[in-house]
């Protein structure tokens, strides 16, 4: 009874929901009988809609060329005419090039080339659990980026010891 698109849209943003309510029934709790315990609620309900907000601003969406696997800290990407695998520890940078058609991640890993991912691939959405775990990442940047949509490539992310040495060579 509910039209595909609403489905997509409450589906998307159900984590963000289930926070706010957590989060009201926190309130009830302590206007109530349940005092300190409600209030502990609510702050867990409050931190459980902001984390489902940005993880559904994060999503763009499926029907991208390619398919997503994140799996115990490894990225794989199969695509029509690439793919490849980069362990998270093993990632040097990360950048939004929003010149390709659709947009891509850029994966820099060493010593191989780039691992470049749609943001619209099937499966892209669970990237951000696995962004949001590098050192130092602030996700509010990324997803303000994403969704000013530059012109050229911006680097989102770069591992700290790496950013260091750049910051020494200029």
């Amino acid at each position: 009874m509910i039209r595909p698109e609403a489905r997509a849209a409450l589906s998307r943003w159900a984590e963000t929901l289930a926070g706010l309510a957590v989060a009201l029934l926190g309130i009830l709790w302590a206007t109530g009988s349940g005092g300190v315990l409600g209030w502990v609620v609510t702050v867990a309900g409050a931190a459980l809609a902001a984390a489902g907000a940005q993880r559904a601003r994060f999503g763009m969406g499926g029907g991208g060329p390619g398919i997503v696997d994140v799996t115990e800290g490894r990225i794989a990407y199969f695509g029509p005419l690439d793919g490849g695998v980069v362990d998270l520890d093993a990632l040097e940078s990360l950048t939004l090039d929003p010149s390709g058609r659709p947009a891509h991640w850029v994966l820099g890993r060493p010593e191989e080339p780039p691992l470049s991912i749609p943001l619209t691939a099937q499966g892209a959405d669970g990237l951000f659990d696995a962004f949001a775990a590098l050192p130092e990442l602030d996700t509010e940047r990324m997803l303000r980026e994403m969704r000013r949509r530059p012109d050229r490539p911006v680097v989102i992310w770069r591992r700290p010891h790496l950013r260091d040495t750049a910051l020494r060579l200029h």
